[in-house]
């Protein structure tokens, strides 16, 4: 998995994205994702320090099996937030 953190004046938003999906396109129907390496290409990092990322931040994308699984096991996502595209699990998560 890596994860990449976004910074701006006003906001942060955390990428996850499971390291064999960057670079790939997923398309089905009205739904599109590009895993690009700009937004997605950032550190593997271990589980923990992941976590501990992912429930300090108020906005995150996450992409892939592995990260969505990580997210759900620890209560950072709800499952009725997951869309899939072409069998990809994805999540956005906004917290106010």
């Amino acid at each position: 998995m890596l994860l990449k953190v976004h910074k701006s004046e006003n906001s942060e938003i955390v990428s996850l994205c499971d390291d064999d999906l960057i670079g790939k396109i997923f398309e089905e129907g009205k739904l599109h994702i590009e895993i690009s390496e700009r937004f997605y290409k950032g550190e593997e990092l271990p589980k923990e320090k992941i976590i501990l990322v992912l429930k300090n931040c108020n906005n995150a994308n996450i992409v892939g099996k592995e990260s969505i699984k990580l997210a759900l096991d620890n209560n950072i996502i709800e499952k009725n937030s997951i869309i899939k595209i072409r069998k990809i699990p994805i999540s956005y998560m906004i917290r106010t």
